[in-house]
């Protein structure tokens, strides 16, 4: 869902705090938004394309693991497409100009990008638990294909269950208001009347916390596994992978840590804004504006994170940026000699030696 329906989704017939500019919020108050989320656009878009050319690019990266976050981070790319439609929406939520199509199709991606991710984490996770505390069977069982297989019918499986949301949502004309005003990227009335939802409002809900409390699980499982054998292990090969083990754990479980805490707000804002009263309204138009830009903060702090927890990526992110820096300097070096040698062919066809 689009990170900014907690408006949109739950948002009553009462017109009573709108005004004629149909904005949510004072010019003080969306400006900074507005420069904050372009940062964070511009962050998320750079640094999960850039993760996904690392993981593509160099042989080294392609691991199972690294295989899932690039699948997270295709689906981070895709949440920020509903960056710049939210950013309307809250200068002039209405009348909305983008078609009844638009609407629905960034609501239907946002809430499958968010599935996506949610499931992503866990799979991952999971599989995780099985590399340390099953390491045998693992080796057998967790493949590049099979991996594969999983990334796949997680991304069918979340499309799927996304689905219902395009039945949801559209432009509708609201109140009996002039058709130019009210034309709004809103939840559809019958929707509403016929529990769909309020179905789909705890169908999300649950999509969230079930997993958080399956993770919470695994990597208390995972910390007591590798605490256990932390002495008994011995060589080198058994050392190093317990290493290895320990680097992968701590930097999933700041991953996970980060995308509890960035995305908690906007899944309380949609239980807090459907048991909301006009007087909490102006409290909680301000929490899911909070809520907006700590969704999209999750969707592009993953590669800051890998870049701080590990040397691997910090590595391969020097090796592209060194070779984008020298592939730029040998771009200008040809156009400068280019630019000289047609400055000197004109010249000597002045001079009369063409």
């Amino acid at each position: 869902m689009d990170s900014f329906s907690n408006y949109s989704y739950f948002q009553s017939d009462t017109d009573y705090y709108e005004e004629q500019s149909f904005s949510l919020f004072d010019i003080h108050v969306l400006v900074p938004v507005t420069i904050i989320s372009s940062i964070l656009f511009f962050l998320g878009i750079t640094g999960n394309l850039l993760t996904l050319l690392i993981f593509k690019r160099y042989k080294e990266m392609r691991t199972t693991v690294n295989m899932y976050l690039s699948s997270m981070a295709l689906s981070d790319i895709l949440i920020f497409l509903g960056l710049p439609s939210d950013l309307y929406r809250i200068w002039k939520y209405k009348p909305y100009i983008f078609g009844d199509f638009l609407c629905k199709f960034l609501f239907y991606l946002s809430e499958t990008c968010t599935y996506c991710t949610i499931l992503h984490i866990t799979a991952l996770s999971v599989e995780r638990y099985f590399a340390i505390c099953f390491p045998l069977k693992a080796k057998t069982t967790i493949t590049k294909c099979r991996v594969k297989r999983v990334i796949l019918s997680l991304w069918v499986w979340a499309l799927l269950t996304a689905s219902p949301i395009l039945f949801l949502f559209g432009v509708e004309h609201r109140n009996g208001s002039l058709p130019g005003e009210a034309k709004e990227c809103n939840y559809i009335e019958c929707s509403a009347h016929t529990g769909l939802l309020e179905t789909m409002t705890w169908v999300s809900t649950i999509y969230f916390f079930l997993p958080v409390l399956c993770l919470t699980l695994l990597y208390g499982l995972i910390c007591g596994k590798l605490w256990r054998t932390r002495h008994k292990l011995r060589g080198p090969q058994a050392a190093s992978r317990e290493k290895y083990h320990k680097q992968t754990v701590k930097m999933l479980a700041v991953v996970v840590l980060a995308f509890v805490l960035c995305w908690l707000p906007f899944h309380i804002g949609r239980i807090l804004f459907a048991q909301t009263t006009t007087i909490l309204y102006d409290i909680t138009q301000y929490f899911n504006l909070i809520a907006m830009l700590l969704f999209y903060l999750g969707a592009s702090i993953n590669p800051i994170l890998y870049n701080v927890m590990s040397q691997k990526y910090r590595k391969a992110m020097s090796r592209i940026l060194n070779y984008s820096q020298v592939c730029f300097s040998s771009v200008r070096v040809k156009s400068k000699l280019y630019a000289e040698a047609s400055s000197d062919s004109t010249l000597l066809s002045a001079n009369g030696f063409s």
